[in-house]
């Protein structure tokens, strides 16, 4: 299923991009992150277990088990705190 990612904060600093469409090979965020820890580097150690992390799917922020709609937006952002 083709979704489209975006990456905000350090973690497009990290990537090294603010975008990108991916096929995923499951129908889960939790499929999709897994996907992308695999890449390895930065992405497996960003998006590693006990990492700080959010994920919106059409701007609603979701638990990994949520389901991914065929052509989602999916945002991967790191948590933000008012002051």
């Amino acid at each position: 299923m083709i979704v489209r990612i975006l990456y905000f904060a350090r973690l497009r600093e990290r990537f090294g991009l603010a975008e990108e469409t991916l096929d995923v090979a499951g129908d889960s965020v939790a499929d999709l992150i897994a996907q992308l820890q695999r890449r390895g580097g930065a992405w497996a150690e960003e998006l590693g277990a006990g990492r700080p992390f959010r994920v919106a799917v059409d701007q609603d922020i979701v638990a990994p088990g949520a389901a991914l709609p065929e052509g989602a937006e999916v945002a991967i952002f790191p948590p933000v705190t008012g002051g």
